[in-house]
């Protein structure tokens, strides 16, 4: 799925994930949204997530693979502006290599929620079943 991204001469890494997590972590494209939280927080949620869902069908349908998992943070940027900017980054659990984030329910620096292809198909008490009230994960995460 994200093949392309790969560099052509591999670098040095300190394990599989290291190696995944460097080569496909993107920042969510944000310059076109408003700078007010209350406008900006569902619209960049709204978009991490349907950028998520959307590669992880994909990598279902492509390649067969449903244990792909996207990870998406919500983070204030460290700059004077201090705008809401969110990262998209996939991984798939493999049992001899360390988890991406250890302690999910234990970060503290950011929103983090991690997402998997099932998360994906709205319904009851599937947080991706956004309406324009908003997605019920964000809210319940306080985002």
């Amino acid at each position: 799925m994200l093949a392309e991204l790969r560099p052509e001469t591999p670098g040095s890494y300190l394990d599989r994930l290291a190696e995944e997590t460097t080569v496909n972590g993107r920042g969510m494209t944000d310059y076109d949204l408003p700078a007010a939280p209350h406008e900006r927080t569902p619209l960049l949620v709204r978009r991490c997530l349907a950028y998520a869902c959307a590669c992880l069908r994909e990598a279902r349908e492509e390649f067969g693979d449903g244990r792909v998992k996207a990870y998406v943070s919500l983070s204030f940027a460290d700059t004077e502006e201090g705008l809401l900017t969110s990262d998209v980054t996939f991984c798939t659990p493999l049992p001899d290599v360390r988890p991406y984030i250890a302690d999910l329910e234990h970060v503290t620096d950011a929103a983090v929620v991690e997402v998997s292809v099932e998360d994906c198909f709205p319904g009851p008490g599937r947080w991706f079943g956004c309406s324009s009230a908003g997605c019920a994960g964000g809210e319940a995460a306080g985002v």
